[in-house]
């Protein structure tokens, strides 16, 4: 099996602005080709295949701050591949063109315009209200999600948030420290000679729990109260800078708070309580001006989502 991921292809399937929506299971197809079942022997071929783990685990990492921006990318595409083993794409060319085209605008406003591969979102065919961003910039928004905002103010609010995951590393920070020691450890002598069968298998293990930490944080614990609110904060600068208002963060999460299932095992079990944030936020983000969304911006939004 061959893992071709040149940057070409990848915009092709996922789609930017001019691209949006031209191929989900492209996507679906391409990541998949980084995970199976069977996790550690998909991880060695993808060392030998793609050099994925070689280049993430290159000597002097000792902190999250020191993965370059490639080698961020390569733990973001598997990451994304173990959450497309999850859930399905939803098959809908023009919600999925859509939601690219905000979240590249979202994007470029924010502190980290441009990552090794670029941004790219994907809607995700699941009723759970929740959404995803990996190392690097693929984010994922269920239908789920989708279906609790009720306007572009509020979709921007949740792609805004995830970005500004992205930017602050909440990912990579999700790392274990001892990682850091074991990459380096293994390939301190990179550079000078081939690796054996066992330092392979070595790098396989490591690089597999340090998919397996981001990926627990996640999709099963969820990041900490600071990261969450931290990432709220960029949203509304984010926001303010696009053009949207920040108020529609603490309308986004009222809806949520209204839907959302205590227990459940969606954005509930993984995220602070929306009542929470919409505290933290009403504290912080003025309402003195509220204007009424721009007709041209209700008009995109109902005919995106089939409104009436």
């Amino acid at each position: 099996m061959k893992y071709i991921f040149s940057r070409r292809d990848f915009l092709q399937h996922v789609g930017k602005i001019s691209l949006a929506g031209a191929g989900a299971y492209g996507l679906t197809s391409m990541l998949h080709g980084c995970i199976s079942a069977d996790i550690s022997s998909t991880l060695s071929q993808v060392s030998r295949h793609s050099g994925s783990i070689i280049n993430v685990a290159k000597a002097g990492i000792k902190t999250f701050d020191d993965f370059t921006p490639e080698q961020e990318y390569y733990i973001g595409r598997t990451v994304g591949a173990l959450i497309l083993e999850k859930y399905k794409p939803y098959d809908n060319t023009e919600v999925t063109r859509y939601v690219n085209i905000l979240g590249q605008t979202i994007a470029r406003a924010s502190d980290l315009p441009e990552t090794f591969n670029g941004y790219h979102f994907l809607v995700l065919d699941s009723n759970e209200i929740n959404a995803f961003a990996t190392p690097s910039g693929l984010i994922f928004i269920t239908r789920g999600m989708l279906g609790c905002c009720a306007d572009e103010g509020e979709l921007a609010a949740v792609l805004a948030h995830e970005v500004g995951h992205v930017q602050l590393k909440h990912g990579l920070q999700a790392i274990k420290k001892g990682r850091f020691t074991e990459f380096g450890s293994i390939l301190a002598m990179e550079t000078t000679k081939a690796l054996t069968d066992s330092e392979v298998a070595q790098l396989v293990e490591s690089f597999e729990g340090t998919i397996s930490d981001i990926t627990t944080t996640m999709i099963n614990n969820g990041y900490s109260r600071s990261f969450e609110v931290d990432a709220d904060k960029s949203a509304a600068i984010i926001m303010g800078r696009v053009g949207y208002n920040p108020t529609s963060l603490i309308t986004m999460l009222e809806a949520m708070d209204a839907k959302l299932q205590p227990g459940g095992r969606d954005f509930a079990k993984t995220h602070p309580s929306p009542s929470s944030r919409i505290n933290y936020l009403a504290k912080r983000i003025t309402t003195e001006q509220d204007p009424e969304t721009p007709d041209a911006r209700a008009r995109r939004f109902r005919e995106a989502m089939k409104i009436s």
